[in-house]
């Protein structure tokens, strides 16, 4: 990939260097779809360590032929739409900021790029949960600390609530309890989002779900 990347950069400044001579040359190369050469994709977490028969499993339901009676997961008839209305006054710059969720616990992190949903210790001190309830974690983690594998001091099943009690929703989520200093009080991540049902929208920096009666927030 960095081969390619430079040697873009090379034919990019031979472009330039015909342009300034006035030989424009065919710019119809640049128009439809760009090629793909490659795929890359972020591997870890609990799914390094399954079995041979995990493995399979997990092999079987990606590879799945389509089957005759759909399945719909629960909360799936609910629409969710963004429009004006959820439009903040002022967007200053789309996608930079992070989306935060403020509930009892000031600082949720909203972030859908891992399978992993994360709180620490300090966290579960406040909020008054015993060392004790832990359930031993298998496996490591990249992408929390620079560098390093993060070690998990054990796992916990705690109920997380979105909502007021007009319109919310409740589920069980299993966090990974880490040891050291965070930013925020936890971190929701990728699988938090399907157990929800809830579409992100980091431009609006909004967080929509189906609540009680069908309606979402």
């Amino acid at each position: 990939m960095l081969k390619k990347y430079f040697d873009g950069l090379g034919l990019k400044k031979h472009d330039q260097k015909k342009e300034k001579s006035g030989d424009k040359g065919d710019d119809k190369e640049d128009e439809g779809f760009p090629a793909v050469h490659d795929c890359y994709m972020i591997y870890g977490g609990p799914s390094t360590q399954l079995t041979a028969r995990q493995c399979k499993r997990e092999h079987r339901e990606v590879f799945a032929a389509r089957m005759a009676v759909p399945q719909y997961l629960n909360w799936s008839s609910t629409p969710i739409t963004f429009t004006h209305d959820d439009h903040p006054d002022r967007v200053v710059a789309p996608g930079v900021y992070p989306l935060i969720v403020n509930t009892r616990l000031s600082k949720v992190l909203m972030d859908g790029g891992s399978s992993l949903n994360i709180i620490y210790l300090k966290t579960l001190d406040l909020l008054g949960i015993e060392r004790a309830q832990l359930q031993p974690s298998a496996g490591g983690f990249h992408g929390i600390v620079p560098g390093k594998k993060a070690l998990s001091v054990g796992r916990i099943d705690l109920p997380v609530c979105f909502g007021t009690a007009a319109n919310f929703r409740k589920e069980v989520l299993t966090f990974e309890v880490l040891g050291f200093h965070g930013t925020y009080h936890a971190i929701i991540r990728r699988s938090g989002y399907a157990k929800f049902m809830a579409i992100p929208n980091y431009t609006y920096r909004k967080l929509k779900m189906p609540g009680q009666g069908g309606h979402h927030r």
